[in-house]
């Protein structure tokens, strides 16, 4: 027969509280109840706290309306009208008066200086994307908090997919997923991603992230190749419209960030004009990051206090052009240029002819951020024969100045 002592503890039993508008009472103002406050706060309780003194924290939070504080020592009847207490002094006696109180009036108790003696546990918590985490450990708060830690930690990168079945409704989200390594997405443009019926994704997206995804999850092809095969955006703007509206959720996946040479606000306003509901998830954009990760700050101080990015899919000669290459070669500043390695050539002589020395250093990176990165180079006098010369192909980022000769060391 197994004897008292043997029986193993019983489990506690884990339950959402819904306390907004319920009265919530906090005995103690340290810096215990001062980690437990904005939770109770941000679950919409009427918080009292009574105390004699408090943290700053504390008091700030009862200055701002936040809280109710009554400045004295725990008296019997406090409790009255509560839902859920809160023990945290240093006072044993207070803490057992409190406690047995909240016994008397069956509310449940919270005690910060003995576990075994409350009715309640405060689980280690976190949120994401409306998904609560609360773990509890057995009484070992560092344990729980682990726990707690690694699951937000997948929740909020995508790994651990958490999709909504209820009251979910179709929409866009717009993603930039970054210069092109698969790790440089954001941690909300990864998570959003994981929750995706269609993803309509461009060629500059990370490639290692649609082998992420779901066998279920469609995957559109909406790459524009560069002087060859590509989906028009009328057809990309009719596709992502037409899936959302049969409910899905679609992801639009763009390589760097959607706005910046992206047309990604022409989607943003075909979303509109269908009454879809559209997110847009900025990404790092590749004309600031793939130069720093080649070793070139697009600015550095007393070299450069601009940079100016620009678009080169239009030769400077162009009555379509809408660049002002003359205001452009008269600055003194960096120039980082995208789009641009069909057409270097006319535009270097071009800032050359406006005034821009020929021997500004220039620096060409070939698909940076990923395995294939490469970097070559040159000046502005001499860039468009070493782009012939090794054979440099889009997608690369051009960065014109001094900033070049800082990433060489020769400034």
């Amino acid at each position: 027969m197994t004897s008292p002592a043997q029986r193993p503890a019983p489990h506690i039993y884990p339950a959402g509280l819904r306390l907004a508008g319920r009265r919530v009472v906090v005995v103690g103002a340290g810096h215990v109840a001062q980690r437990r406050l904005p939770g109770l706060v941000d679950a919409g309780a009427d918080v009292l706290v009574i105390a004699p003194t408090a943290t700053p924290a504390v008091e700030a939070m009862a200055d701002a309306g936040e809280i109710r504080w009554e400045r004295r020592g725990y008296a019997d009847g406090d409790l009255d009208g509560a839902w859920y207490v809160v023990v945290a002094t240093d006072a044993p006696a207070v803490n057992e008066a409190v406690s047995a109180e909240a016994e008397r009036r069956r509310v449940f108790c919270v005690r910060s200086d003995d576990a075994e003696r409350a009715t309640a546990h405060t689980p280690a918590t976190g949120r994401s994307d409306g998904v609560t985490v609360a773990v509890l450990a057995g009484g070992d708060p560092r344990r729980a908090a682990a726990v707690r830690d690694a699951a937000l930690d997948r929740l909020r990168s995508g790994e651990l997919r958490a999709p909504h079945f209820r009251a979910r409704e179709g929409g866009v989200a717009l993603v930039g997923a970054g210069p092109g390594d698969p790790d440089l997405i954001t941690v909300r443009g990864r998570r959003l991603l994981a929750e995706a019926d269609v993803v309509v994704a461009d060629r500059l997206a990370p490639r290692a992230l649609l082998d992420e995804l779901p066998a279920d999850v469609e995957v559109v092809d909406a790459a524009k190749i560069p002087y060859g095969r590509a989906m028009a955006q009328d057809v990309i703007n009719e596709t992502i419209v037409e899936r959302a509206k049969a409910g899905k959720f679609v992801v639009r996946l763009k390589g760097g960030d959607s706005f910046v040479f992206g047309r990604g606000y022409e989607e943003v306003l075909a979303c509109a004009e269908a009454g879809i509901p559209c997110t847009v998830v900025p990404g790092i954009t590749s004309s600031v990051a793939v130069p720093a990760v080649a070793g070139v700050p697009v600015t550095h101080r007393g070299v450069a206090h601009e940079f100016t990015v620009v678009s080169g899919h239009v030769a400077p000669d162009n009555p379509a052009s809408l660049v002002n290459w003359q205001a452009l070669a008269g600055m003194r500043g960096t120039l980082v240029l995208l789009m641009a390695v069909e057409r270097i050539g006319a535009i270097a002589d071009t800032l050359i002819a406006h005034g821009r020395d020929g021997a500004t250093p220039v620096a060409v990176i070939q698909e940076g951020t990923t395995a294939g990165q490469r970097r070559v180079d040159a000046t502005l006098a001499t860039v468009a024969e070493v782009v012939r010369a090794e054979a440099v192909r889009p997608p690369a980022i051009i960065v014109v100045g001094d900033v070049v000769a800082v990433s060489r060391g020769e400034r």
